[in-house]
């Protein structure tokens, strides 16, 4: 994949995107002189892939390209990202159109892709005022998420196109040592400073042993979200219970469902969880407001949806911790070799050790134990 290795003056609020280039592409893409004149606007924290708001006099849509910078060499796949949009349109997975992609050269030099701009409420720490603001729609809010995560697993990946999307046989196996690597990779980068302490890279080294040797069988092959969390959903803003979009597809592949179950429960805080689970949870998420599902009715209702025997998951959710873990651990070391902007690790300096106990909770302990 082929990315700038250049690191963005901090200062820069579109890093890798220049809004006169982006707009002679989407003017010749989209058929339509006015894009010429685009403003860009940065979506989100910019931590994985960038994404940019577009508007002109054309409109609005939405600009996906990779970070700037190091990155791993699969992680921000465009082509696949917009590849997997596409075949789920007109399932029961609800996603935004992609309007056009390019795999090099202009608007960004990287590979890229625009989509639609769907407006609607992204649930984020502090909910909009009005918006799911009573307990029965904040338990909308949680069931159709659990609903759209289910239909993403029923989906047959080879009707929709699909079929060679992944490997999935032994996809946790692969999983297990691919992150292993990323591990190894951050921990042993002798051009930055260490990312963790000593206890804590032990203990992550350990519970990379401890999942390896005890890998379970996978049940069921489907197309796998990679990174499915309640703020990477787009609900309507007239009803919590409805989602219009599932962003964030640059890690989907073929694989076992259950691991985007165990990772959406590591992104779940609910009320009365013991510190374990509390210094864990280190992305903002409102789910701990009465009414949003606790973490065992959102496995009750995920079971009694697909059929999956959910005894396993204890794995599942101590792998989600597992492979977050990492991906901080490698955000962290980039930042500290100057290879990304600083600001990627706000928040997040003490973030690895507390996923890691998690991890290490969770297999000793289950699930159900909030302590």
């Amino acid at each position: 994949m082929a990315t700038s290795s250049a690191t963005p003056p901090e200062s820069d609020p579109t890093p890798g995107a220049d809004p006169e280039s982006v707009g002679a592409f989407l003017a010749t893409e989209l058929d339509d002189e006015r894009w010429r004149g685009c403003t860009l606007a940065p979506v989100g924290a910019g931590r994985s892939n960038l994404t940019y708001r577009v508007d002109s006099e054309a409109g609005a849509v939405v600009l996906r390209r990779p970070p700037v910078g190091s990155v791993a060499e699969t992680a921000h796949d465009m082509e696949r990202e917009s590849r997997v949009i596409s075949a789920l349109a007109g399932t029961g997975v609800p996603v935004p159109a992609v309007l056009a992609h390019r795999e090099d050269g202009p608007p960004v030099d990287a590979p890229c892709f625009v989509m639609e701009l769907v407006d609607g409420v992204v649930p984020l720490d502090d909910l909009p005022a009005g918006w799911a603001d009573t307990e029965a729609d904040r338990a909308r809010a949680g069931k159709a998420l659990i609903d759209v995560l289910a239909a993403l697993h029923e989906v047959d990946p080879a009707a929709v196109g699909l079929g060679d999307f992944g490997r999935p046989d032994g996809y946790l196996e692969r999983q297990i040592r691919r992150w292993g690597k990323q591990w190894a990779a951050a921990r042993d980068d002798t051009d930055a400073p260490s990312a963790t302490d000593e206890r804590t890279e032990t203990e992550l080294t350990r519970l990379s042993e401890r999942l390896a040797a005890d890998v379970p069988a996978t049940q069921r092959h489907t197309v796998v979200h990679g990174d499915y969390r309640i703020d990477n959903c787009v609900y309507d803003s007239g009803d919590p219970g409805t989602i219009l979009a599932v962003l964030d597809w640059e890690m989907s592949t073929l694989g076992d469902p259950m691991a985007d179950l165990g990772l959406l429960l590591v992104y779940w805080p609910q009320d009365g969880d013991g510190p374990v689970w509390r210094e864990a949870q280190q992305i903002p998420s409102p789910t701990r407001l009465p009414g949003f599902p606790t973490r065992d009715e959102l496995v009750a209702a995920y079971a009694e949806r697909t059929g999956l025997d959910v005894g396993p998951l204890p794995w599942y959710v101590a792998f989600g911790a597992f492979k977050l873990a990492v991906v901080l651990a490698g955000i962290l070391s980039r930042v500290r070799a100057g290879a990304v902007p600083a600001d990627m690790a706000e928040g997040l300096e003490d973030a690895v050790g507390p996923l890691v106990a998690l991890g290490h909770h969770i297999l000793d302990h289950g699930i159900g134990d909030a302590r």
